[in-house]
């Protein structure tokens, strides 16, 4: 059996986010949603599945037994205020997500974490970020570069603006103060072949 689009599938150009779900639940690839579009998500390179496996792993045993827990790229984040559903290559969140009103996806990251690829890095710095700070958990977002090492650190600070650091050498410590969390480049980046 042949998947169709979802357009095909319905009748019609524009989902609502029911059919966008239902839809969704029964694709061999993902799609993100917004505004009754959907949108094909690109594969990843052999060096960003690298890293996002460096990330949940160090992350994770960083994280152990504390609230907060990090959930790879199968976990569908939705943002109601402006109707995105997307998969981050990782989210941190600060509260049980089996408790969420829907089995589909969760709505409250503190942290998200996206891995730079040449395709996505202007979506991912520009617009993907403009949406993500619709969302009132989220207090952290890193962007990791998967071609040199090069990590985006943006943060809200105690106005509650947006402010960025930077880290350009594997010798330097990735911190994530919102959940008390520090990590070295070198772990990140380990397996990259990138110096």
């Amino acid at each position: 059996m042949e998947l169709c689009e979802p357009a095909v599938a319905y009748g019609k150009n524009k989902l609502t986010p029911e059919e966008y779900l239902a839809w969704e639940s029964t694709a061999t690839e993902k799609h993100e949603y917004y505004r009754g579009e959907v949108f094909a998500m690109a594969g990843a390179s052999v060096r960003h599945n690298v890293i996002a496996k460096n990330l949940i792993i160090g992350i994770g045993a960083r994280l152990r037994g504390k609230q907060c827990q990090p959930y790879g790229s199968d976990l569908r984040i939705h943002i109601p205020e402006n109707t995105l559903f997307t998969y981050p290559d990782l989210s941190i969140i600060c509260r049980d997500i089996v408790e969420e009103e829907n089995d589909d996806y969760a709505i409250a990251p503190t942290v998200i974490i996206e891995i730079l690829s040449p395709s996505t890095k202007s979506y991912d710095r520009g617009e993907k970020f403009r949406f993500y700070r619709d969302i009132l958990t989220l207090k952290a977002y890193i962007l990791i570069d998967s071609e040199s090492i090069a990590i985006e650190a943006f943060r809200i600070n105690a106005s509650g603006r947006w402010e960025l650091e930077e880290y350009k050498s594997v010798n330097e410590i990735l911190t994530i103060p919102v959940v008390d969390l520090a990590i070295p480049l070198q772990d990140i980046y380990e397996g990259t072949k990138l110096s």
